[in-house]
């Protein structure tokens, strides 16, 4: 009986180490794609292994299957930050360029949950990944014992050979190779990642615009306030999709009759954006810069440059430069050094006394209306130029403020009954469509801000272009959705938008169908030429 119970337990635990390689194998790197069908194929690399064990002397198969099983571990990592990627930013992870945007994942999920309970959900991480790692190398130990018994490269080869055979007979493969495919595109990835150091040193170093005098830049727009928002993840779909549009048809028409009422006028268009759900800095730097800019790695040598930015161009052709980043708290000396800007405000330089909404943020028409205070109100003041970046309408898009009067906002307490009213992130994240009706919540928001602000305190000499950094997240969009985001440009001095009627963007502020889309990097030297 007890070796009956041992052979039972022999056997079981065989099949379980089986399963768990074969599982491993077959995983896709998408969550879209895991389905019964990715696990009804033979993985063509569990042949390969066994095959690779069988050509080793029987004393380093145990060690041989160790490695292997850490090395299989590994990949299938990568499998699942894949599968994190094409969550949030519609996209694979790249192992030459991505691995500093881990940091920032976990500084968004610090931010979205709070400090502990992030804490908790790392270490909870650290400890599956290093069971797992053990887990899926004593599964190879396991079965490179099977190797040991001399019928096993008979039953390998006979597997093979008929594996083959009706492949032949169904014209159907039966095998795959899902795993082996995903290192082969890692290790592209790493190649080209090397090959794109020399190609964008070749595209940073055109620059039309590198050596012109601050005499001959943006003459078009001398004694104007020029204001430049970026407004976080609108995107194409807030206007495109049946469900979220009515939301942002509301705020945008609304905001067209107050604004031309006050004598405004707007142009708009598409923007393809470099990003997806996230990574603003590199639609930021992009649209700054006029060079395309998709990974960590060509936004690193991008800092590194001497790139003419519009920040810099405005400020060697005279203006006051100013960035306000209320959503960043720590010193950030590429604001200076890089962009060219006189002066950055921070989250502690904005005053706000408030609670915390979304992402941790402060609501944007608290930053709106502190910018306005600290740079907008000075007296016999030059034009100004300023960079805003506005984050209410980042996710988790829960809890979201909403707007109060601009004469009620003081130090911003006005917000605490607000947030204690709030739907908060775990409620909203419980269903798809609550997450959709949030986002576009959210974005409305913002807009609408924005653009009381411009109703408020706009004047003959404001120009301003709001645009989107990136689309939301696929929860929002759907997995493989174009990546435009809309831009507008208004102002009141109608000489301003004559300067660009060459560029057929559509009259009001929702750009439709048949609107122009221009990839972000071609905004700055489109806009240098229409204005210098």
């Amino acid at each position: 009986m007890l070796s009956f119970k041992r052979f039972r337990w022999h056997h079981l635990l065989t099949a379980v180490a089986a399963v768990l390689v074969f599982a491993v194998l077959n995983v896709p790197n998408k969550l879209s794609a895991l389905t019964p069908l990715a696990f009804v194929r033979l993985p063509l690399e569990g042949f390969l292994i066994a095959g690779f064990f069988l050509a080793l002397p029987v004393r380093a198969r145990p060690a041989a299957a160790a490695v292997t099983g850490t090395l299989l571990s590994f990949l299938t990592i990568l499998k699942l930050i894949d599968m994190g990627f094409y969550e949030t930013l519609d996209r694979a992870f790249d192992p030459a360029t991505d691995w500093p945007l881990l940091s920032d994942a976990a500084e968004s999920l610090r931010r979205s949950i709070g400090r502990t309970a992030a804490l908790g959900v790392f270490a909870g991480i650290i400890v599956a990944l290093a069971g797992f790692t053990l887990l899926l190398a004593w599964a190879m130990r396991r079965l490179a014992r099977l190797t040991e018994r001399r019928i096993t490269s008979r039953v390998l080869a006979s597997a093979v050979c008929a594996i083959l055979g009706l492949q032949l007979v169904l014209g159907a493969p039966l095998t795959v190779s899902t795993t082996a495919s995903h290192t082969y595109n890692k290790a592209r990835q790493v190649y080209d990642g090397v090959l794109d150091k020399g190609d964008f040193r070749a595209e940073n170093a055109a620059d039309a615009f590198r050596n012109t005098p601050g005499s001959g830049l943006l003459n078009g727009l001398r004694g104007k306030d020029f204001i430049l928002a970026f407004i976080e993840s609108y995107g194409r779909v807030a206007l495109d999709d049946p469900e979220l549009a009515p939301s942002m048809d509301a705020v945008l028409d609304a905001g067209s009759v107050q604004l031309t009422k006050a004598g405004f006028s707007f142009r708009s268009a598409f923007l393809t954006s470099p990003t997806a759900g996230g990574g603003s800095w590199l639609a930021h730097s992009t649209f700054l810069s006029g060079v395309w800019i998709d990974n960590q790695q060509r936004y690193t040598s991008l800092l590194a440059s001497d790139r003419l930015t519009l920040n810099k161009a405005f400020r060697r052709a005279g203006w006051r430069t100013a960035c306000v980043m209320s959503a960043v708290s720590q010193p950030w000396p590429e604001g200076e050094s890089f962009y060219g800007l006189d002066k950055l405000y921070l989250t502690q330089d904005l005053g706000y006394r408030g609670p915390r909404f979304t992402f941790d943020s402060v609501p944007d028409q608290f930053t709106l209306s502190s910018f306005h205070r600290l740079e907008r109100t000075a007296a016999d003041r030059g034009p100004l130029m300023a960079e805003i970046a506005l984050m209410s309408s980042h996710g988790p898009w829960a809890p979201l403020p909403r707007s109060v009067g601009w004469d009620e906002l003081g130090d911003g307490s006005v917000f605490t009954s607000i947030a204690e009213k709030a739907d908060q992130a775990t409620a909203v994240w419980s269903e798809r469509n609550r997450i959709r009706q949030a986002y576009v919540q959210a974005v409305a928001y913002s807009v609408a801000s924005l653009l009381s602000y411009v109703e408020k305190y706009g004047d003959d000499d404001l120009v301003l272009v709001f645009l989107g950094d990136h689309q939301p997240a696929p929860v929002v969009t759907g997995e493989g959705a174009v990546r435009d985001v809309p831009i507008t440009i208004m102002a009141r001095d109608q000489a301003v938008l004559d300067r660009i009627s060459a560029w057929g963007w559509q009259e009001g502020m929702k750009p439709g169908a048949q609107a122009p889309v221009w990839p972000m990097n071609a905004f700055r030297d489109r806009f240098l030429a229409a204005f210098s």
